[in-house]
C-alpha cells in the first residue's frame, strides 16, 4: 500500500482529500514532519484561500526546503487549488507575492466579461495542441468529464509546455493543470469531482 503525504500547513480543509485517498488503497497521512514526507510514494499540497498567506504557512512549518528536497527524488507532487497557485514564481494577488519557484509563471486574476468572481462550477478541461495525456495523471480523462472549481486567481505559465489543460470561463481560456517532469498542479479539486476526479488521484498514485 502506498503512502501518500498530505501536508499539513493550517490552510484550508484537507478531510475531503484524505477521505478521496482512503477510497484509493492508499495510505494518506497529514503531516509536516520533514521525515515522514520524505519518505512518502507520492506528496499531496493542497490548499484554498490567499496566496501569501499559504507561502506564510509553508515558511512558519518550516516547509519550503522540504518540498524542493522531495520534488528532488523524482518522486510524484501534486498541487490542488492554491497548492497549484503556489507552485509558481510569483502571485498578483493582493499585492506581489514570492511563491515555490518550481514553475516559471505567475498568477494572475481572471478576467471575465459578464460573470461573477469566484469561478464556482463546474468545468470541462481542454488539452493543449502538442501536449500528450497518455503518460500523465489525465491519461484517462474523457471529453465529457467535468470537474469542481472554485477560484479567482489561476496561474499563468512562462512556457505553453508546462500547461497539462486549459479551461473556458466567461469565453476567456486559462491554465487549469500545470506539469513539470514529476510536478503537477490542478486548479480544480479533484477529491470533490466525483468519479473523473478520483481517477485523476488514482492516477497520481500509479505514477
Amino acid at each position: 500500500m502506498k503512502t501518500i503525504a498530505i501536508l499539513d500547513y493550517d490552510i484550508g480543509n484537507v478531510r475531503s482529500i484524505l477521505n478521496a485517498f482512503r477510497t484509493l488503497n492508499t495510505n494518506p497521512i497529514v503531516t509536516d514532519k520533514p521525515e515522514v514526507i520524505m519518505q512518502a510514494d507520492g506528496v499531496v499540497l493542497p490548499g484554498v484561500g490567499a496566496f501569501a498567506t499559504g507561502m506564510n504557512n509553508l515558511k512558519s512549518h518550516q516547509l519550503v526546503d522540504v518540498i524542493h528536497q522531495y520534488i528532488a527524488t523524482g518522486k510524484p507532487f501534486l498541487g490542488i487549488c492554491l497548492g497549484m497557485q503556489l507552485l509558481m514564481e510569483e502571485s498578483d494577488e493582493f499585492g506581489v507575492s514570492q511563491g515555490l519557484g518550481l514553475i516559471q509563471g505567475r498568477v494572475e486574476k481572471l478576467k471575465v466579461n459578464h460573470f461573477r468572481l469566484p469561478h464556482i462550477s463546474w468545468n470541462e478541461l481542454r488539452k493543449p495542441e502538442n501536449i500528450s495525456w497518455e503518460n500523465t495523471i489525465f491519461r484517462n480523462v474523457g471529453k465529457d468529464d467535468n470537474f469542481y472549481f472554485v477560484h479567482t486567481f489561476a496561474a499563468n505559465p512562462k512556457h505553453d509546455e508546462n500547461i497539462l489543460s486549459t479551461t473556458v470561463y466567461d469565453g476567456y481560456s486559462f491554465c487549469s493543470a500545470v506539469f513539470k517532469d514529476n510536478i503537477y498542479g490542478v486548479q480544480f479539486h479533484p477529491e470533490k469531482s466525483a468519479a473523473a476526479g478520483l481517477r485523476i488521484l488514482e492516477d497520481f498514485t500509479k505514477l
